[in-house]
This record gives structure tokens, C-alpha cells and sequence, in this order.
């Protein structure tokens, strides 16, 4: 990946037939073509790109734990490992911006990706680094192959770029990208179309993770349907649907933005009253009962045990728990504490004694809002407004969470133990 000058001759050639929706040889590249189309009316240096900086280390570790793409990085990986293992290719997986999230490859490789800024942070969107496999991927939503001089900047003439871009199966978002990068001299015919099948396989490991977490849901909401007589249907956040009753079948319901608990009206539904259920939401046809429109939900949080703990949310149509972690505990714990909410930063301060520690906070709620969407609020974090919350806890407060450490934990068991010893 050593940059070397490029002949100005080649550079005209190229250029000329890229702009002319073809390779130098002749044959068409469209995708190519419209790229540096775009590229001269975005006014990207040739030279040198327009460079943006690089995410800083928090921000990146933030997105790493937040894209849906951490779940399949494995796989992405040991797909691949057999172009990684060559030694001279580079791994590159990319979030829907563009940025570099992970990469993979021989420490000669990685060193060489350093010199042209492919790395963890950096941006690769076409906006950026001009007509290239990650973000010529990206805009087009297709595989995407860009050879040495295709590339509009000319530091990147030396390579040869394989991407596929990556979408959520749930709602096709777009996630990001999988790209192999290798000198131009070593490019390989088969590359294109080995990692178009790995981005394949990725998209389907998502989809089969996706139906897990739809049949975890259906064995929740199976015993609250049953309760029920009138019509109603259990999705997950997406609005996937887990089970129905009363109504004839349905994939999916289109929800709002941002579901509250509460009554709503739906398109396909018309009014109706959302009940949260572990990772999704109960739907039930119709208005709510007079005497449900007082009753909010309530969430009652359970501590009293010394090691073991769980949370119960409980509405008009029944209730349903579920087990904390320790660390979930403690983050509940200190939302029950503090109902006004509170800031990633102020939860870092009560879980590690360290404001700075936001991004594993961040990570952790994330986690934890995968199954209490309905009841956590955030911006800040908090119990949603209109639920009911309970905190029981040990009779002695020495024995609250006595695993944790946490300064939030460690004041709320007081500042001396009844013998009048220090807390520890």
C-alpha cells in the first residue's frame, strides 16, 4: 500500500473514461461513471481528499457498541480470514456514515493503512475520500468493485477496493459496510464476489438474531394474550409482530417514532392502548376502559434478595418480570434514586466514581432498553413520565447490592454499618 506518483498520462485516460461511464479497457462501469460525476460537483481535492479528522476513541467505542454490526463482526471476520491471512489484504467494516468501526489485518498491511488514514475513526464516504469501494458502496446500496485509477483521489491509485453495503433485515435500514482493500497488483477476480456473499451471510445472521428476539417475545406475551378477550397483537420494537389474538394475520404494525405507553392511533389499527412487553410493545385494539385511563403502568424493582434481583412491569393486562444483571441492577437502582433522570455522564459518576466513563453507560442502557423500551425514557434517562415505580429493598440496608461498589449504592446503604464500623 506504499503510495507511488501516478502517471499523469494514465490518470487522464482513466478519468476521461470514468466520466464517460466506462473502464480505460472499454467496457461500461456506470457505477463508476456516476461516481466521479458526483465527485466533480462536490468539488472532493483529488489530491487529497476533504479530510474531516477522526472520530475520537469514546465516540467510536460508542458506535462499536451500538451497531447492530458488533453482533456479526465474528462472522464478518472468520469469513474472511482467509483473505486477512494472505498477508497483504486489509479487513474494513464501516458504520452507515462511512466511518471505520473495525479492521483486520497483517500489522505490514495495518501500517501501511495508516499512511492513508484507513483507519479505526476515519471517514470514507465519497463526500470525503472521493469515488471508493466503502463509499461508493454506500450511496449505491450495491456491491461495488473501484481498481487502482478508478479511485478520484490519487493516493489511492496504488489499490484495489472490494465493498458490499450491510442493511438491517428488520427495516433495511442501511448499517455500513464490509470492504477488503489490497495493492491493485494483487487484486484477485473472485474478491467482488466473496465479500457480496459474506455481506449476504452477515444480513442473514441478523435476520435469524432478529426472529430469536421475536420468539423470545412470543413466549412473554403468550400468558398476557390469553388474558384477554378482545383484540390485540404483541410486536417487537419494530413492529414485527410475535402474537395475535382476535385479529386476523399481520406481519408487522406501523408504530411511531417513539411509542409511549398509553392510548395511540395507529394506521392500520385505528385507536388503540400500547402496553410494553420484554423487547416490544402489546397492542390492544380499541380505546382504553374509563377505568384503565387512571392506571398507569408500574414498574416495581426488586432488590430485597442478595443475589439474585428482578424487575416486574406490571399494566391493565397483566404483568411479566425478568432478571437483572449486576450491572442492570445498579442502573435501575440509581433511575429509581433519582426520577428526574439523569445524565450519562451523572450515571458514570454513580455506578465508577467517574463522570468520563459515559460510553459504557451509554453501551449498558442501550442493552438494557432492548427489553424496557417501554418504560425507559432517555435525554435524559429516566422512568418514562407516566409509570409508576417501586423500589423494595433489604431490610438492612447494608445487605442492598452488597456485590456493588457503586457511590450511588454506597450512600444509600449509609455511611456506617449498625455496629458503628465503617462501610465498606
Amino acid at each position: 500500500m506504499n503510495q507511488q506518483p501516478a502517471d499523469p498520462v494514465v490518470l487522464t485516460q482513466a478519468r476521461d473514461a470514468a466520466l464517460a461511464g466506462r473502464q480505460p479497457s472499454g467496457e461500461p462501469r456506470p457505477l463508476i461513471g456516476d461516481s466521479w460525476h458526483r465527485m466533480l460537483r462536490t468539488g472532493v481535492d483529488p489530491e487529497r481528499g476533504n479530510h474531516l479528522g477522526f472520530l475520537p476513541l469514546d465516540e467510536i467505542e460508542h458506535r462499536r457498541r451500538t451497531s447492530p454490526l458488533g453482533e456479526v463482526l465474528p462472522t464478518l471476520h472468520e469469513s474472511l480470514r482467509s483473505v486477512t491471512e494472505t498477508g497483504c489484504h486489509l479487513v474494513v467494516v464501516t458504520d452507515a456514515d462511512g466511518r471505520v468501526l473495525w479492521r483486520a489485518g497483517s500489522p505490514a498491511v495495518r501500517r501501511s493503512a495508516d499512511r492513508l488514514e484507513l483507519v479505526e475513526g476515519a471517514a470514507w464516504a465519497e463526500e470525503v475520500a472521493g469515488t471508493n469501494g466503502i463509499g461508493t458502496a454506500l450511496v449505491t446500496r450495491r456491491p461495488v468493485q473501484v481498481h487502482s485509477t478508478e479511485h478520484y483521489v490519487r493516493a489511492l491509485h496504488q489499490l484495489t477496493c472490494a465493498a458490499a453495503p450491510l442493511h438491517d433485515p428488520r427495516d433495511g435500514r442501511l448499517l455500513g459496510a464490509v470492504d477488503v482493500t489490497c495493492p491493485a497488483a494483487t487484486t484477485h477476480p473472485a474478491t467482488l464476489a466473496l465479500v457480496s456473499a459474506v455481506a449476504r451471510v452477515a444480513e442473514g445472521e441478523l435476520r435469524l438474531r432478529h426472529w430469536e428476539s421475536v420468539e423470545r417475545l412470543r413466549s412473554a406475551a403468550a400468558p398476557v394474550l390469553a388474558r384477554l378477550d378482545g383484540q390485540a397483537v404483541a410486536v417487537d420494537r419494530d413492529g414485527w409482530t410475535a402474537a395475535i389474538t382476535g385479529l386476523p394475520p399481520m406481519d408487522r404494525v406501523a408504530l411511531p417514532d417513539s411509542p409511549m405507553a398509553g392510548e395511540t392511533w395507529l394506521p392500520s389499527l385505528g385507536q388503540c392502548v400500547l402496553e410494553p412487553l420484554p423487547g416490544g410493545w402489546l397492542v390492544r385494539v380499541g380505546p382504553a376502559p374509563k377505568r384503565e385511563t387512571a392506571a398507569p403502568s408500574r414498574v416495581t424493582l426488586d432488590l430485597t434478595c442478595a443475589r439474585s434481583w428482578t424487575v416486574t412491569v406490571s399494566g391493565p393486562s397483566g404483568s411479566w418480570s425478568q432478571r437483572l444483571s449486576p450491572r442492570h441492577a445498579e442502573l435501575l437502582f440509581a433511575l429509581a434514586v433519582h426520577r428526574c433522570g439523569r445524565s450519562a455522564a451523572q450515571l458514570a459518576a454513580d455506578l465508577f466514581g467517574d463522570a468520563t466513563r459515559e460510553v459504557t453507560v451509554r453501551a449498558e442502557l442501550s442493552r438494557l432498553r432492548r427489553n424496557l423500551a417501554g418504560v425507559l425514557a432517555h435525554r435524559p434517562y429516566r422512568f418514562a413520565d407516566e409509570v409508576a415505580v417501586g423500589l423494595l429493598r433489604p431490610d438492612d440496608p447494608v445487605d442492598l447490592l452488597p456485590f456493588s461498589s457503586a457511590p450511588v449504592v454506597r450512600a444509600a446503604r449509609g455511611a456506617v454499618r449498625p455496629d458503628g464500623g465503617p462501610l465498606a
